[in-house]
């Protein structure tokens, strides 16, 4: 829903693949998407792509990555491989309930299991390595504009990841929207109730956020 109204606004859209665990531990992740961003800008001229203009948005895991797209710049040591000449910077991130500080309590058994599966180790712990991969870590004042959407019933992410970096982004003078899902678990799967804000009006907010970054 998300792509179709982007291009229909005129606006292009690539999906990024990315390594998985256990196969592929951490750092596989952001190094992998971090490469794209750059792809993108190296191969600009043959999509028709503006390089200075570009946002990511993601769910979950993809919410996780983005917002690490969005913090973590040259000095975090994410940029490797391939088209080093180019930049993995963003101009515009959409966080949807995302994990953001994995030395923070507060998970349930499935994202431990998961964060297990992926960094080698529990969240919640204050650990280096947990620190190193997460979003919060690295928040800058130059950092590029955030909409973050969280379900208040999420029992994965827990709903305070998003709050606390928002709260962060905030404190370093980052323009954020924090907009926390009414009735909405992880997923924006609907929990007592409609989800406020609708599907529809999630979409709008994204598509309107991107329209005004990355269409100057």
């Amino acid at each position: 829903m998300i792509a179709r109204t982007l291009t229909q606004r005129g606006i292009l859209v690539a999906a990024v693949n990315y390594r998985l665990a256990p196969q592929y531990p951490w750092p596989a992740q952001i190094d992998d998407v971090k490469c794209a961003v750059r792809y993108l800008r190296a191969s600009a001229q043959q999509y028709g792509i503006d390089p200075s203009e570009i946002g990511a948005w993601g769910g979950s895991a993809g919410g996780h990555l983005v917002s690490m797209l969005g913090t973590a710049g040259p000095t975090a040591g994410f940029d490797t491989g391939q088209y080093l000449q180019r930049s993995s910077s963003l101009q515009a991130v959409v966080d949807m309930f995302g994990p953001a500080d994995l030395t923070a309590g507060g998970w349930g058994p499935q994202a431990t299991s998961v964060v297990q599966q992926v960094f080698g180790l529990t969240p919640g712990q204050d650990n280096s390595a947990l620190a190193h991969a997460s979003p919060v870590t690295y928040i800058q004042p130059n950092d590029p504009p955030f909409v973050i959407f969280h379900g208040t019933a999420d029992t994965v992410v827990p709903p305070s990841q998003s709050q606390e970096l928002a709260t962060r982004l905030q404190a370093a003078g980052v323009p954020v929207t924090l907009v926390m899902v009414q009735n909405a678990g992880h997923g924006f799967a609907p929990i007592g109730g409609p989800i406020s804000p609708t599907l529809q009006e999630i979409t709008r907010t994204t598509a309107d956020f991107f329209t005004q970054h990355l269409k100057r």
